[in-house]
């Protein structure tokens, strides 16, 4: 291979779009701009837009995405993205990682197609830092998801879906440890909020599944 053609290969971004497989993992809007596009997409931001979220949902109540944009947390800019994209967007987190999972199968078979997945992981943004910070619960929360839909039999996941699945499944019984131990959840203790971190770490303790209609995040089933 020429020298000359080495630059133009790796800025090919066909290689890292993901396009080749139905279940797709990246981080952040950025990782969302560079995927190809995909008929669902599931935004991970489990401390806490995900989670508070979805605990909303459980309550009986919606959540309004221009209500939440007044956070700036980084899960709400994923969800603006993955909107304007036209895909259908819906909340992951631990609590609800199979229900999501199994709201995504529901839908495949609604449509009666091959349907692509995308999973974000929202990560998050440091205060006076430039670029995304990986967050270890965004990682276990994505990982979970993708692990209930091979469950479920939709496995043809990326390398990268792959690899998140697999670090939660490993990892499943320290999920309580590994959130109240992280940044983040560190960050929400010592704020007073110990008891929702915990909230966070339950794993598939919720059916509820919070799906974007017209700006407003509802739960019930994908189909409705």
């Amino acid at each position: 291979m020429q020298e000359s053609e080495t630059p133009g290969a790796a800025c090919d971004g066909s290689f890292f779009d993901q396009h080749r497989y139905q279940v797709r993992f990246e981080w952040g809007v950025e990782g969302l701009a560079h995927l190809d596009p995909a008929d669902i997409v599931i935004v991970v931001d489990v401390l806490r837009f995900s989670t508070t979220t979805t605990r909303t949902i459980e309550a009986g109540d919606t959540v309004s995405l221009s209500a939440a944009r007044v956070s700036a947390l980084h899960g709400v800019a994923v969800a603006d993205l993955a909107a304007a994209t036209g895909a259908l967007v819906i909340l992951g987190c631990l609590r609800n990682a199979s229900s999501v999972a199994r709201e995504v199968a529901d839908e495949q078979l609604r449509r009666g197609a091959r349907t692509s997945i995308a999973i974000i992981a929202a990560g998050e943004r440091v205060a006076g830092e430039t670029g995304l910070r990986f967050a270890v619960e965004d990682h276990l929360g994505a990982g979970a998801i993708i692990g209930a839909l091979t469950d479920l039999g939709l496995d043809h996941t990326s390398p990268e879906a792959a690899c998140a699945a697999e670090a939660f499944r490993g990892m499943r019984g320290a999920t309580r440890h590994l959130l109240s131990a992280s940044g983040s959840g560190q960050q929400l203790i010592a704020g007073g909020s110990r008891g929702d971190v915990l909230a966070a770490a339950d794993v598939d303790a919720s059916t509820a599944v919070p799906v974007l209609r017209e700006g407003i995040f509802v739960g019930g089933s994908v189909a409705d």
